[in-house]
């Protein structure tokens, strides 16, 4: 079981995403995700969201918003918390990331690009006023077999 962040950055209706082609073994291979990544000991979800957005974009976060836990349930890949914040506020100069390409994608393009299944459900949800939410996505593979949010399963 492993702790991790999941960093949305918008500025004018994109979000900086990072498309996932350069490890080789990567559970995220070819997809695109936000910034984020493990936590470090003693790091609080904030300590981690900062740091992970630092090194992967070299921006800086001046504020955020905690937006969610998502519990992933992978057969393949175990148990994960994910800590889900959003920014508008941040600055610096984006710099070449090792783990992938960064690339301001068009919310409404995000949709049709390789994402995880789930993702798509807690994008809706960052893109509504939808207060603090707990989203368990179970799959198989990269199947999503179960999605539950709030603890009331959701038809897939």
């Amino acid at each position: 079981m492993r702790n991790t962040t999941l960093v949305h950055l918008e500025r004018d209706g994109k979000y900086l995403m990072l498309h996932r082609v350069k490890k080789e073994r990567d559970e995220n291979h070819d997809k695109w995700v936000g910034i984020g990544g493990k936590f470090e000991p003693g790091e609080s979800p904030e300590d981690c969201a900062v740091r992970e957005v630092r090194e992967e974009t070299g921006l800086t976060m001046n504020s955020w918003a905690y937006r969610g836990i998502v519990t992933f349930v992978s057969d393949e890949w175990g148990t994960e918390y994910m800590h889900l914040f959003h920014s508008t506020d941040f600055d610096g100069i984006i710099r070449d990331c090792d783990e992938g390409v960064l690339e301001w994608i068009d919310k409404r393009t995000l949709l049709k690009l390789p994402i995880w299944e789930g993702d798509r459900i807690f994008l809706r949800l960052l893109d509504t006023d939808r207060p603090f939410f707990s989203l368990k996505l179970r799959y198989r593979g990269d199947r999503l077999t179960e999605a539950v949010l709030d603890g009331k399963p959701l038809l897939l």
